[in-house]
């Protein structure tokens, strides 16, 4: 046994978007334990795949539903991640593929929240890359602040970077 859970049955396919303002900021979205709001956390945008939408499309639909941003350059997937994790009440195991968006529409209006995402998100905020460095709240996935910071220097990777699987 290697010490990590085995995902049982199918992964979830999920889309996040790594959303980049002119000025480099990354937008996050805050939420919660619906049962617990002291348990919370900063992630990206996005969510699972639906019926036989591209990833692409689940991106760009989950962005507009959650931020109500829709003026999107959607560019090149950037990172892989394995993750398996409880929320509400059921374990989620999930295949994330994290997108590249820039956008100069900086205003959100999320709109398009589902019933558990309105009783578990508090808010959007854009964060500059030292922000989310020195951050001390909980931020998925983890390791964006380097991962940021990697991307800001270097640009996009040629081929997507796997990132550790996570298991919460």
């Amino acid at each position: 046994m290697s010490g990590e859970p085995a995902f049982d049955g199918a992964l979830r396919r999920v889309a996040r978007v790594v959303l980049l303002d002119p000025r480099d900021r990354v937008l996050l979205m805050h939420g919660f334990e619906p049962g617990d709001p002291s348990d919370n956390w900063w992630f990206t945008p996005g969510g699972g795949v639906e019926g036989t939408e591209t990833r692409e499309e689940a991106a760009l639909r989950e962005l507009a539903e959650e931020t109500g941003i829709t003026e999107v350059d959607l560019g090149p997937v950037l990172w892989l991640r394995t993750c398996s994790f409880p929320f509400d009440g059921r374990r989620w195991n999930q295949d994330e593929w994290y997108f590249l968006g820039r956008t100069a529409q900086t205003v959100t209006a999320p709109g398009g929240l589902t019933e558990l995402e309105r009783r578990s998100v508090t808010g959007l905020r854009w964060w500059t890359s030292a922000e989310l460095s020195s951050a001390r709240e909980t931020v998925y996935p983890t390791k964006l602040a380097g991962l940021l910071r990697t991307l800001l220097d270097e640009g996009p990777p040629s081929t997507p970077v796997v990132l550790a699987p996570e298991i919460v």
